[in-house]
């Protein structure tokens, strides 16, 4: 395996995929003038063992809250791509069919259409009240215990020598995983697959989605439903050294809207959430001003608008979409 993921032409399908719509970055184009022979260098130091990771730049971001991101060099960040290549359809195969984040053909969008799904059938098309467990963990990514995690790996990688630059991935941060690094959203599955194996297999809850640490349970019973935060709790502890963010375990009944991933489902439609929508438009407007000044190019622009627009559209907003088209195109 080891070698399938070193190989000069795995790296080089992992530059192409990890360049993929930052072509015009700086360190793209220091790495890229002398391509062959930087991934000639990294492909040596892999096979001879001698490959050091270099240290991450550490920024802030506002996406809508305040998150600490730490951000690897090119080369690193190649090695990453090279090890999710050949991590993913292994792992991916073991996790159940409703965790959304960060998978092939799932996302926020089909998520929110199966949260959907689900509550009609839970309600019989809403002739009956139902209720969802809204939940999620407590700065997940910070609390993250590597050396849990590793186990689990453990028990899926045989090959030596890739579990090594494994463990070097997850040892090059203090603090559980790095947000900004491609290998933390599959570790962040391979860990939380725990919790919705538990979820299905030991309680057995036939309606239960995931995104990253963000989930939801579905039952008719409320009283079901804060038995299983109490069982929840203690699991998460126990077996995954995780908390449940107290402050954000919510039940709600259905006919009232279950807030999801930025949409409120109710149980004639879906809306976008409001502050979600407000900053959408404003960053929308930002993103036109910035193009007035040519900070940004149109493609870049463009890619924004049907961007922001393709969120809007999977909710029942068609008002909305034909005001906001009609505004942006008078301001372009």
């Amino acid at each position: 395996m080891y070698q399938d993921i070193i190989s000069v032409e795995n790296l080089f399908r992992s530059w192409d995929t990890f360049k993929k719509g930052k072509k015009r970055r700086n360190d793209i184009q220091i790495f890229d003038r002398h391509l062959e022979d930087n991934i000639f260098k990294l492909h040596s130091d892999l096979h001879e063992r001698t490959y050091k990771r270099d240290s991450y730049e550490a920024f802030f971001v506002i996406d809508p809250k305040r998150r600490h991101i730490h951000k690897a060099n090119v080369t690193d960040r190649i090695v990453h791509q090279a090890l999710y290549s050949k991590l993913y359809p292994i792992f991916d195969r073991r996790f159940i069919y409703d965790s959304y984040s960060c998978r092939n053909n799932k996302g926020t969008h089909r998520a929110v259409i199966r949260l959907r799904d689900f509550l009609r059938k839970e309600s019989e098309n809403n002739t009956r009240n139902c209720f969802a467990l809204h939940c999620d963990i407590e700065k997940f990514f910070a609390s993250a215990n590597t050396a849990i995690l590793f186990d689990l790996i453990e028990k899926h990688v045989g090959d030596e020598s890739s579990l090594r630059l494994i463990k070097e991935i997850l040892d090059s941060f203090s603090h559980g995983l790095p947000l900004g690094n491609l290998t933390s959203q599959l570790f962040a599955n391979v860990y939380l697959n725990e919790l919705d194996q538990f979820v299905e297999h030991s309680l057995r809850v036939n309606h239960y989605i995931r995104y990253c640490d963000d989930f939801v349970i579905i039952h008719r019973s409320k009283r079901e439903l804060q038995k299983y935060t109490e069982t929840l709790r203690d699991f998460l502890w126990k077996k995954l050294h995780l908390r449940l963010n107290e402050k954000k375990i919510i039940i709600r009944k259905y006919s009232w809207g279950i807030d999801f991933l930025g949409y409120i489902v109710l149980p004639h439609y879906i809306l976008p959430r409001t502050r979600t929508k407000r900053r959408l438009i404003k960053k929308l407007f930002r993103k036109l001003e910035m193009k007035k000044k040519r900070e940004i190019t149109t493609e870049s622009l463009d890619q924004t608008i049907q961007s922001y627009l393709g969120y809007l559209q999977h909710g029942d907003t068609h008002k909305l979409t034909e005001k906001l088209k009609n505004d942006i195109y008078l301001k372009i």
